[in-house]
């Protein structure tokens, strides 16, 4: 099975526009005064890396292996084994047999955005979305939490029809994390010295 990843398409938007704009600022002020736009370059880069940390690059990572949760500071991969239900309430979110675990990628639409959604964005989704009540606004396959949700649920359905999910077994006690502190260091760095670097 393919491997594939979602973002929010707000997140993606949102950190492509950020960036240009800093990067216009940064241009602008080395035209202006290179010393200065060297002594400022920490803050005009710092909004970009910030929107890119907290929402250009957390995802949701669907493979033959599992579900990793991408967030903003770790990762947890999540096996297949592992996946007893799927939510979107709030955002994509997995309850496990490890716990439950949402994805900071994939929120669920706020009021606003699920006002212009018909039922045809509530058709033809993975048969689990349907029980315990019905779907809910955060599996509309417009949104970021419905579009992570669908996949997740369908190859979910496929592997439990093929029988691979008959006799779960974890291989693991508690679940894979990887951490990322290099990114959030980098924004708490840049964070340093744009107060430091316009005193010198």
């Amino acid at each position: 099975m393919q491997t594939v990843e979602f973002k929010a398409r707000s997140g993606r938007v949102l950190t492509v526009a950020v960036a240009v704009l800093c990067g216009i600022g940064l241009a602008t002020a080395a035209l202006d005064d290179p010393a200065a736009a060297l002594r400022y370059a920490p803050a005009l880069v710092l909004p970009a890396a910030l929107v890119w940390l907290l929402l250009g690059r957390p995802a949701v990572v669907v493979s033959d292996g599992g579900v990793d949760l991408r967030n903003v500071v770790r990762t947890v991969h999540l096996p297949w084994t592992a996946i007893e239900r799927v939510d979107t309430k709030y955002a994509l979110t997995l309850e496990t047999a490890y716990g439950t675990y949402a994805a900071w990628a994939a929120p669920a639409p706020g009021r606003a955005s699920t006002l212009g959604a018909g039922p045809q964005d509530l058709a033809h989704l993975p048969e689990s979305t349907y029980i315990g009540g019905g779907a809910r606004p955060g599996d509309l396959i417009t949104s970021a939490s419905g579009q992570a949700a669908a996949h997740v649920r369908r190859r979910w359905e496929e592997l439990h029809e093929a029988g691979h999910l008959d006799d779960p077994r974890l291989e693991r006690g508690r679940p894979q994390v990887t951490w990322h502190l290099l990114p959030a260091a980098t924004v708490l760095g840049l964070a340093a010295l744009a107060v430091i670097a316009p005193r010198l």
